[in-house]
């Protein structure tokens, strides 16, 4: 059986690299060091991606783990649909802001 990555964020992780540098994105979701691995993917199917940085540049990491390039955000995300948390929804007695 498959396991599902956890959503970290729905959204990408905006990271400057640095050239030349070594970076291992979390493919499991599961870090405390978005989007970076943590090494908390261990005793699951997931492994952390490698990435080189060629350039010192703005990388837009994925965040929902969904992406079908790894580990650049491909949008993926938007498709996701969340389930309201309890607590979320509106209650029609309170007072509207907008």
């Amino acid at each position: 059986m498959s396991e599902q990555a956890v959503v970290a964020r729905k959204g990408p992780f905006g990271i400057v690299v640095e050239k030349g540098k070594t970076y291992w994105w979390c493919a499991c979701g599961l870090s405390k060091s978005q989007p970076f691995c943590d090494g908390s993917h261990k005793g699951t199917q997931f492994e952390p991606v490698r990435f080189v940085a060629e350039e010192k540049v703005m990388v837009a990491f994925c965040g929902c783990k969904q992406s079908s390039c790894k580990p650049y955000c491909d949008d993926s995300h938007i498709a996701i649909v969340e389930e309201p948390k309890d607590g979320d929804e509106f209650d029609e007695d309170q007072e509207r802001l907008f």
